[in-house]
C-alpha cells in the first residue's frame, strides 16, 4: 500500500487510541484483568449462528457457495468476537460467494490454546472435503491459523487451499523487544506479554502452537498476509514472512503505508485496496 495515509484513517486511528485498553500497558493492570476478566459476551440478535458440539459457530452464506472460509477472530485471545468480525465475514460471504463460519472458540483467562485446538481440529473435519477451503483470521486468530496449519502436520490432517491473515500475532512471548506501544493505538507490549503466558497455559511460549514464528512451515500452502507499518507487531511479521520463504513456502506480504493493527477491518479507504487483493488471490 504506497502513498499518504488518508484522512479517514487518520480519524479512525485517533479514536482507537483513545479507547486503548489500560490493561495493554501497564502489569498491574493486566494481572488485574486476567484475575477478574470482565463479562465477555458474543453478539446476538442479527448473526445466525448454530451449535457444533457445544461450540457456537457464526455462518455466513450458501453452504453450496464455491468458496469456504474458516474465519479464526482477533482480540488477543482474551477478547469475544464482536460486531466488526461479524460484518466483515458477511462481507467475505457477499463478495467472494463464500461460506463463511466464525466459531466463539474457548478464551484465556479460564481457557488455555490446547482447548481450541480440539475445537477447532472438529470443525475442520467437517470443512476439508470442501472446494478452496481457505483459513483466515486477524491478530491472535491469524496467529493461530499459522499455528494450526504446523500442528495440522502432526495429526496427518490436510492443509487448507490458502490461508490469509490480517495482523497474525506470530510471536506470544514478545521476545523481539523493545516494542513501540506508545504509537501503536491499540496494542501494547506490557499486557500482551502477559496475556500470552495466560493463553499458553502449560506449554512454553515459544511453542509453535502459541507462537508459530519458531515453527516449521514446510508444507504449508499459499499465504496472503497484511500488516500496519506502525503496529507494534510488523517487525515480527516480517521475520516470521523470512521464515515462511526460507521453508518454501509461497507469501505475499501487503504493507500498510502508516497503518494500524488489522486496518483492512475498519472502514477506511485502504481497506477497500485490501479487499481487492483478497479477492484476486481468491476468484483466480
Amino acid at each position: 500500500m504506497r502513498g499518504k495515509k488518508s484522512l479517514i484513517a487518520k480519524v479512525e486511528e485517533a479514536i482507537l487510541s483513545f479507547t486503548k485498553p489500560d490493561y495493554m500497558d501497564s502489569k498491574e493492570k493486566v494481572d488485574d484483568f486476567l484475575k477478574n476478566p470482565s463479562d465477555n459476551e458474543p453478539p446476538g440478535g442479527i448473526f445466525k449462528s448454530r451449535d457444533f458440539n457445544g461450540t457456537q459457530v457464526f455462518t455466513f452464506g450458501d453452504e453450496n457457495a464455491e468458496n469456504t472460509i474458516l474465519y479464526i477472530h482477533g482480540g488477543a485471545f482474551v477478547g469475544e468476537i464482536n460486531y466488526q468480525h461479524l460484518l466483515y465475514c458477511f462481507l467475505l460471504s457477499r463478495k467472494l460467494n463464500a461460506h463463511v463460519l466464525a466459531p466463539v472458540y474457548p478464551l484465556a483467562p479460564s481457557s488455555k490454546a490446547m482447548q481450541t485446538f480440539d475445537v477447532i481440529v472438529e470443525l475442520y473435519k467437517k470443512l476439508i472435503m470442501k472446494n478452496n477451503l481457505i483459513l483466515m483470521g486477524d491478530s491472535a486468530g491469524g496467529g493461530f491459523v499459522y499455528s494450526f496449519c504446523q500442528y495440522l502436520k502432526t495429526v496427518n490432517l490436510p492443509q487448507p487451499d490458502k490461508t490469509i491473515t490480517f495482523s497474525p500475532w506470530v510471536d506470544v512471548s514478545m521476545s523481539n523487544s523493545p516494542y513501540d506501544s506508545e504509537n501503536d493505538p491499540i496494542l501494547g507490549e506490557i499486557g500482551l506479554r502477559e496475556i500470552g503466558k495466560s493463553w499458553a497455559g502449560d506449554l512454553d511460549t515459544h511453542d509453535y502452537r502459541v507462537s508459530p514464528l519458531f515453527g516449521d512451515n514446510a508444507g504449508l500452502q499459499d499465504t496472503l498476509i497484511f500488516v500496519g507499518e506502525n503496529e507494534i507487531f510488523c517487525k515480527d511479521i516480517e521475520k516470521y514472512v523470512e521464515n515462511l520463504k526460507n521453508d518454501g513456502v509461497n507469501v505475499k506480504l501487503v504493507m500498510g503505508n502508516g497503518l494500524f493493527h488489522i486496518y483492512p477491518l475498519f472502514p477506511i479507504p485502504e481497506a477497500i485496496s485490501a479487499f481487492k487483493e483478497i479477492k484476486k488471490e481468491i476468484i483466480k
